[in-house]
């Protein structure tokens, strides 16, 4: 035989030098929920491993999680009044402008913060903007949005990440950061995020479930393949940084369909879903866990995702994983 792959495959050394996808720790963002308070870490039922923080909480496992190289944070506060309008999101002494701030006084640019924008944890409906006549209003939530991706801004926030899906809504927040000298502050769009079965802990932890109907009017239907390149181009063009695929796993195609159409940083969200699932199997022994958990990290990346948001990153990086 002329052609034998085996021989490329014989032992670590030579596994390592043919490997064509690389994943590194530097490609990681965890995400944290903060509320206010206190010397408060509590934990989430359905996701187990991960933690309500209070903002001094927050910065001593911030630290910790520095030491093992993760330096990339994404944000989400929860906890704050509740409004039809989601007033508290852009409250200028929201829990999240609390948080940023101290983390900045305390790590400066050794940390990257990055923080969601959406009025979901902050309305009474838990819909992610603001309802007229029965529906979520796209300019009315647009102009909340950017209220409280300004308030992030300020606070120090390195990008500001909207998780919305408002139309228009990414051009708008560029407008307004450059209006206010905030040229520096980069952002992430979630581009491309379907209305998933896989947010079910999220929810919980965000106390965001809708009180009436569902968002599949502003969500992706997960069938659009096409129309999830449309929405992607579009926030390209307003001026977007990264764009994100949400949820990860279930939507490769789509990551991997993204890295060919821009030349913009593609970044994957692994949501709480496919985190619970794997902890769930994992704590029964049905699964090794550090194997599936690289083993799906390799996949992001082998499917374009150039930043992986996941819970997992503080197992992969206290573990050496």
């Amino acid at each position: 035989m002329i052609y034998r792959p085996r021989r490329l495959r014989i032992n670590p050394i030579i596994r390592e030098v043919a490997a064509e996808v690389r994943f590194h720790k530097d490609m990681l963002v965890y995400p944290y929920f903060v509320e206010k308070g206190k010397n408060i870490t509590a934990p989430i039922s359905s996701m187990p491993g991960i933690n309500h923080f209070s903002p001094d909480m927050l910065v001593k496992d911030v630290e910790r999680g520095l030491k093992k190289g993760i330096n990339k944070v994404l944000l989400f506060g929860s906890g704050e009044e509740k409004s039809a309008e989601g007033k508290a999101a852009y409250n200028k002494d929201t829990i999240v402008a609390q948080a940023v701030k101290a983390l900045k006084k305390n790590f400066k640019d050794e940390l990257y913060i990055i923080t969601d924008v959406c009025l979901c944890a902050y309305t009474s409906h838990g819909h992610c903007g603001i309802i007229r006549n029965g529906r979520v209003h796209n300019d009315l939530s647009v102009a909340a949005l950017v209220r409280m991706a300004l308030v992030h801004a300020e606070a120090g926030a390195d990008m500001v990440a909207p998780s919305d899906m408002m139309d228009g809504r990414v051009g708008i927040i560029r407008q307004a950061l450059d209006d206010a000298n905030l040229t520096d502050t980069a952002i992430m769009a979630y581009s491309i995020k379907f209305a998933s079965a896989y947010y079910g802990p999220f929810r919980e932890a965000a106390d965001s479930t809708p009180q009436f109907g569902d968002r599949k009017s502003y969500q992706m239907d997960f069938r659009n393949p096409n129309e999830a390149m449309k929405e992607a181009g579009l926030d390209e063009a307003e001026g977007a940084d990264i764009l994100m695929v949400k949820p990860a796993l279930a939507y490769l195609d789509v990551v991997a369909r993204l890295r060919q159409q821009t030349l913009l940083p593609v970044a994957c969200y692994n949501v709480s879903g496919e985190y619970s699932m794997v902890k769930a199997a994992a704590g029964r022994k049905w699964i090794d866990e550090k194997s599936v958990v690289m083993e799906n990290m390799h996949a992001f990346a082998r499917a374009g995702a150039g930043l992986i948001i996941t819970y997992h990153a503080r197992d992969i990086s206290d573990n050496g994983w």
